[in-house]
């Protein structure tokens, strides 16, 4: 058995010239050129992808190999999966070949063999190169292009990978970013085996998901819970890019900007161990993401305003006016080309690039002293009963019981709304299902409402535009209704949740 660790990379075929161009810099060992035709094979209700085995058998100048490769990790691109391979003599899968602590303990391995059928092939062209690094460690590159094929389907394939054949995980990271310093590469989590069995069942993509509670044990430690989080929110992050990249949903951005802002609050969390400066150049990275995808909000707010014709905005005279003026605004923000560059530059690759690294290689631990290390080396529950007591009182004192709020005052704790949620989405595994549900209902319910009421600005921004003094004063009035409205159904999830008991000690 081998572990492959290799980063993938989905480019357009015009990137071969740019990659040429930095081979050309590189210290070459081997390089070969060679057609590589492959079929997945599984039985009728896929078992083997059930357990995210994957079983294939390769041809290359008529010597076939048969690959298993069992399930992995998989963190921003870097693909890490025990693999298994065995000559065979034609295209028909020989199981035994493989040893049986390979297979999952209930596998019958034999009726398995009885099943299997073939499902897809991928067939291309592979140009590869062994690198030797400057650390001694020695990378293959491998250019892919051709196309995977099922039911009289095929979809394209070109894509860059890079595996580590010796020496140090890092020497990945180096070499991966010189090779995107100049864009046209993005980060894939989506092997070839993964696309074929959507083809294979006429898949046509994920959906767009909201953050889920992290999976986290009272057995872990502190820092533990950290490498957890920022695993999850990365996870959560390049699904909902691979989603953009696939269908253009402006919501898959959303998800996006929620995984930053679960890992600066997760960094936030862990502030008075791991000192600030060891994420100094991570924060910065993104700050300035954040910034470039801050415009995602208000093109969302506006879509829905202008939904069926602008159907909400029917009681307005100036109806037509405030359609014309939205569809302005929304024309000035960035398109769908513009969001696509962004994902596939160099900054944009660099800072995944530079947080799975961090992620991978502990790169906090140097800046720790002793007394750091023990207390994130402590039990995450009584710090999670701690970091949760907190997050109360800031609430508490956000939104006081005695005090009604108006519009600015739910507009500006937002951001602490969202940061005492995400704290939960960090913690709230370790406690019973029902409760925390309940307890963090109300305050979501309060959060849609702000969220809500932040859709009518683009509104608000255009009253003072409109030329006809009575068209100003209905919509100021159509506003005031709106809020009203809003503010009345805020103010029930607001007592509701401040009179609600904790669901943790």
């Amino acid at each position: 058995m081998e572990t492959e660790i290799e980063l993938k990379f989905f480019v357009s075929p015009e990137f071969s010239s740019q990659l040429l161009g930095k081979i050309a810099e590189a210290k070459i060992l081997q390089q070969s050129r060679r057609l590589l035709g492959n079929v997945y094979f599984d039985t009728p209700d896929q078992i083997l992808r059930q357990h995210d085995i994957g079983l294939r058998v390769r041809r290359c100048d008529d010597v076939f190999v048969q690959t298993l490769k069992t399930s992995g990790r998989v963190v921003a691109g870097l693909h890490q999966r025990p693999e298994y391979n065995a000559e065979i003599t034609g295209t028909d899968p020989d199981l035994s070949l493989h040893p049986a602590d390979a297979w999952p303990e209930s596998f019958n391995v034999a009726d398995i063999q009885q099943q299997l059928a073939p499902l897809f092939s991928t067939d291309f062209e592979r140009q590869q190169w062994l690198i030797a690094m400057p650390d001694g460690s020695k990378i293959e590159l491998a250019f892919d292009q051709g196309e995977v094929s099922a039911n009289d389907q095929s979809n394209p394939i070109c894509e860059v990978e890079l595996e580590l054949k010796s020496g140090q995980t890092d020497a990945l990271f180096t070499l991966a970013r010189d090779l995107c310093s100049e864009g046209g590469m993005r980060l894939g989590n989506l092997s070839k085996a993964a696309r074929g069995y959507r083809l294979a069942a006429g898949y046509l993509g994920d959906e767009v998901k909201p953050l889920s509670f992290v999976p986290v044990q009272e057995s872990d430690s502190i820092e533990s819970l950290f490498v957890r989080t920022l695993e999850h929110a990365l996870e959560h992050w390049h699904y909902h890019e691979q989603i953009f990249a696939e269908r253009l949903e402006l919501a898959a951005l959303q998800e996006i900007y929620q995984a930053l802002s679960l890992i600066r609050q997760t960094l936030s969390l862990v502030g008075s161990m791991i000192p600030r400066r060891a994420s100094a150049l991570l924060r910065q990275e993104l700050n300035w993401l954040e910034g470039e995808l801050g415009w995602i909000d208000e093109y969302l707010s506006i879509e829905r305003l202008l939904a069926d014709k602008g159907y909400a905005l029917k009681k307005l005279n100036a109806r037509k006016a405030l359609v014309k003026q939205l569809k302005a605004r929304k024309e000035a923000l960035p398109e769908d080309e513009a969001v696509m560059a962004l994902l596939e530059s160099s900054r944009y690759c660099g800072l995944l690039l530079d947080l799975s690294r961090w992620i991978l290689s502990r790169g906090w631990q140097p800046f720790l002293d002793d007394k750091a290390r023990e207390r994130l080396a402590g039990n995450v529950k009584a710090f999670a009963d701690t970091v949760l007591g907190k997050s109360w009182l800031e609430l508490e004192e956000a939104f006081p019981q005695a005090r009604e709020l108006n519009r600015a005052d739910y507009l500006d704790q937002q951001p602490r709304l969202q940061r005492n949620l995400l704290s939960g989405i960090c913690l709230a595994g370790l406690y019973e299902e029902e409760r925390r549900t309940s307890f963090r209902m109300p305050w979501l319910d309060l959060l849609q409402g702000i969220e809500d009421l932040r859709q009518l600005e683009p509104i608000r921004a255009l009253q003072d535009l409109q030329d006809d003094e009575e068209d100003r004063r209905q919509i100021a009035k159509w506003l005031q209704r709106k809020e009203e409205s809003l503010l009345h159904a805020m103010e029930q999830s607001r007592q509701i949740g401040i009179e609600q008991a904790p669901y943790w000690p």
